[in-house]
């Protein structure tokens, strides 16, 4: 395993919150402060978790993330989707005393050629 304890943790949360978030109940893992857009259970539907890493606690390539500790992608974001369809890609975590909590999701626009 290359992520160690923590990955997998990170991969195990992810495997609940799109559990969750397909059916509408994923603000139980939502950070106290989140600024997280968990929108449509659909667009949750058939993802999976990817890999998850280690991210810069105050920035990361895409946006500000405020005490942030991992990202994991979403796998199969892309599969039987339509373009102009907006779905989840990224989750950014944050280690707490009680586990982790989703900080935000990055959704990006489905183009399919």
């Amino acid at each position: 395993m290359l992520w160690g304890p923590h990955g997998a943790q990170v991969i195990s949360t992810t495997e609940t919150l799109i559990a969750g978030a397909s059916s509408g109940s994923q603000n139980s893992l939502a950070c106290e402060d989140s600024s997280a857009v968990f929108g449509d259970a659909a667009a949750w539907r058939g993802l999976r978790a990817g890999e998850p890493e280690q991210v810069e606690p105050t920035t990361s390539g895409d946006r500000p993330m405020p005490n942030a500790t991992w990202r994991i992608n979403l796998e199969g974001a892309g599969i039987a989707r339509t373009s102009g369809e907006k779905v989840p890609t990224d989750v950014f975590y944050r280690e707490t005393t009680t586990g982790m909590c989703v900080a935000d999701v990055i959704w990006q626009t489905v183009d399919v050629e």
